[in-house]
């Protein structure tokens, strides 16, 4: 079953939607490829549970007023940074014929040998997300990367090592990094005499302070 999402078209505009969000009611823009910008509201409640479902990345069939419903993406969220609150959500229409570029989250699946096999090292992962694009019922949820090739220190996973989901194509470099296997460098600590030793004051012969001699005068 797919995800449902209902609005209605939002007569309240400009500041005034601070009135609707005291209400629960969250403003929405529905945009997309050749046609108008709507202005729409949605049910708080109801949204909230859409974007969880959706994760950003699956289509979602949103019905406004009581127009035949259209398949739409979550294109930008904004929140109150204090409070979490939705403030406002931008929608994209899609044409199932058109193809669409957005991010994926990475999975990585498996163990990485290295880790049990190498003492101290770690798996750093450099990117969380990868781009594809694809047409739109061919968005995949994720992708998974496999880490068992990931034997010893050094090994990396880049982006031309990954295959892409059925009917998606992966748009990042071939070379960038996703995942390598390492060991974290510890700083060396400065031992406190030989910091001591470095601020000392150079002193001449006597053991006094070195000190350039008055302008004519000669030791």
């Amino acid at each position: 079953m797919g995800i449902e999402l209902t609005c209605k078209t939002r007569e309240v505009l400009g500041k005034k939607v601070a009135a609707l969000r005291r209400q629960g009611i969250v403003p929405v823009h529905l945009f997309g490829h050749g046609m108008d910008s709507l202005s729409l509201e949605c049910d708080s409640t109801e949204l909230k549970g859409v974007l969880a479902q959706s994760g950003g990345t699956r289509l979602i069939d949103m019905k406004v007023d009581k127009a035949k419903s259209k398949k739409v993406l979550v294109r930008g969220v904004q929140r109150n940074p204090i409070k979490g609150d939705l403030l406002h959500v931008d929608f994209y229409q899609v044409n199932m014929e058109e193809k669409v570029k957005l991010e994926i989250p990475i999975h990585f699946t498996g163990e990485a040998p290295a880790l049990k096999n190498v003492k101290g090292t770690v798996l750093a992962h450099e990117i969380t997300h990868l781009n594809v694009e694809c047409l739109p019922d061919a968005i995949p949820d994720r992708i998974d990367v496999e880490l068992s090739s990931l034997i010893n220190e050094g090994d990396a996973i880049h982006v031309k090592d990954i295959t892409a989901p059925a009917g998606a194509t992966i748009v990042d470099l071939p070379e960038q990094l996703v995942a390598r296997v390492s060991v974290p460098k510890v700083k060396e600590e400065v031992k406190p005499e030989v910091a001591a030793e470095a601020a000392a004051p150079v002193e001449g012969a006597e053991g006094e302070k070195a000190v350039a001699p008055e302008a004519g005068k000669t030791e």
